[in-house]
């Protein structure tokens, strides 16, 4: 891999989606939203996570989704000679349905383990790993990758884990992760938009920035990141009609810069050693 090549890869995505998320946030929702600058608070700290996430981060998940593999290999439901082939496509019913049909069942059961995990990571020493993603004040697309690699490498196995275990393509699994990443990004922006009545069908930038309010009637809600009816069957929606978030942050301090938010979480366990509350 050339990281040149690579680092200019990163950063052309960079341009390409701050134009996309100029239009949708300065012309096709001006007035509608938040008002906040261009370069706004953290937006550095942003920039550095967009680069640290993509080239750092997601290269360790990847590597450590081996382990369903090996788990596959050790319980002898897979020889390890099909994944040396490049053949394995997964096992057992599951992977004989439709690979439409797969998708369906992936996306339900992905945002169903996405949720429990996010409300873990809502709780006790979870929290200040969390608690980093939840520190930007001007909330916009960009923040959605200000995310510690702890809490991205422990949510991606949840999330991935299952599936791969329970024998679907892993092709139609993996590919999916774009389609969610983009729309995490998307969920983040600076937007007032619900669609209507579709809100309770599909997860909406207004549904997923109350979750990053912090106003306290909106602690641990809208966990879910595709379909808020995770939220709703557990009681945790949260997205009142008419009424919009605009307090974005944690009670707690958190460093500026992004190597001060690497160590404080560390940092935050050994202060305090007892359950913190989420913002």
């Amino acid at each position: 891999m050339n990281p040149d090549k690579t680092f200019l890869s990163v950063l052309v995505t960079l341009v390409i989606l701050s134009a996309i998320f100029f239009v949708i946030e300065r012309i096709v929702a001006r007035g509608r939203n938040r008002a906040q600058p261009v370069i706004r608070r953290g937006w550095f700290t942003d920039v550095v996570y967009w680069f640290a996430t993509v080239l750092l981060t997601k290269p360790l998940v990847r590597v450590l989704l081996i382990l369903p593999a090996g788990i596959l290999i050790l319980a002898k439901i897979v020889p390890a000679e099909t994944f040396k082939l490049g053949a394995y496509a997964g096992y057992g019913p599951l992977s004989r349905q439709p690979l439409w049909l797969q998708a369906v069942q992936i996306y339900l059961l992905v945002d169903f383990f996405s949720y429990w995990s996010h409300r873990m990571f809502h709780r006790g020493r979870w929290w200040p790993f969390h608690a980093v993603h939840h520190s930007s004040e001007d909330l916009d697309w960009l923040g959605s990758l200000r995310v510690h690699p702890v809490n991205e490498v422990v949510n991606k196995l949840a999330q991935v884990t299952p599936v791969l275990l329970m024998g679907y393509n892993p092709t139609v699994t993996l590919t999916s992760a774009p389609i969610l990443t983009f729309y995490a990004i998307f969920l983040h922006a600076n937007v007032n938009w619900d669609f209507g009545p579709l809100r309770y069908v599909i997860a909406t930038p207004v549904f997923h920035r109350w979750h990053h309010s912090k106003d306290r009637e909106a602690w641990d809600k809208n966990f879910a990141g595709l379909f808020p009816f995770w939220d709703m069957l557990f009681g945790t929606f949260y997205m009142p009609k008419g009424r919009y978030p605009e307090n974005f942050g944690i009670c707690e301090p958190m460093p500026k810069g992004w190597l001060g938010q690497m160590w404080e979480p560390f940092a935050w366990i050994r202060r305090r050693g007892k359950k913190v509350n989420p913002a």
